[in-house]
């Protein structure tokens, strides 16, 4: 081994290795006691903000927020029913609206409620128990008031999205059921050639169903 081999060696495992293993275990500590951090798979605004800096009522809301609003952003996005949203897709105003909600309104509610927990240098939860002027609630509840009208909002787009599909089956069924209640007019029967035996039976054709629905019901579309 040649001085220059031994003395990279060297580095190797008594510079470099003990260094690496430095940093690896900060790394490992600082993720360990670093807070968790809020996830919202709708709403990746909110990452940052760490959960124990939010009441738990918030965080119910925003649970309910984020969950109800990743549906209705795939009901009213993915027009095309293919599984993704997309430049395909035709955008509407309600999908607007839907994601204006969650990228926009919501975050900045957030971020205006841990404003004022910032403003309270003595760490009495001055957000929590003092009444805005000239209004009758707290911070912590013109928060929630927020998130509650949002979540109404949310509820009305879900009903309205049940109702328009329940028509659409009801009109399939409808139209199924006067199709096959007028047979004479839906179907042909071809009389058996001579040469074939009796006991065969007669071929029918059954004419090719129509869409029974010309257009989509389309759920009233609610402007913020």
């Amino acid at each position: 081994m040649t001085q220059m081999t031994a003395m990279f060696v060297m580095f190797v495992l008594y510079g470099l290795l003990p260094a690496a293993g430095l940093y690896l275990g900060y790394r490992g500590i600082k993720k360990v006691i670093a807070p968790k951090m809020l996830e919202y798979k709708a709403m990746p605004q909110l990452g940052y903000i760490p959960e124990k800096s939010l009441p738990v009522e918030v965080k119910t809301a925003l649970d309910q927020i984020n969950t109800k609003g990743e549906k209705l952003r795939v009901m009213y996005g993915d027009t095309n029913n293919d599984g993704k949203i997309d430049d395909k897709d035709t955008v509407n105003e309600t999908y607007i609206m839907i994601q204006n909600l969650m990228d926009r309104h919501v975050p900045q509610a957030v971020a205006d409620y841990r404003r004022l927990h910032d403003l309270d240098v003595t760490d009495s939860a001055l957000a929590d128990t003092t009444k805005i002027k000239h209004s009758n609630v707290t911070g912590k509840e013109a928060l929630l008031d927020v998130l509650k009208t949002i979540n109404t909002q949310f509820d009305d787009l879900l009903n309205a999205s049940y109702h328009q599909d329940g028509q659409k089956l009801l009109a399939t069924n409808r139209y199924l059921q006067k199709r096959f209640d007028n047979p004479a007019s839906n179907t042909e029967f071809q009389k058996p050639d001579s040469n074939v035996s009796s006991n065969v039976s007669s071929e029918v054709n059954i004419q090719a169903i129509e869409s029974p629905i010309g257009e989509n019901v389309s759920a009233k579309d609610i402007k913020l």
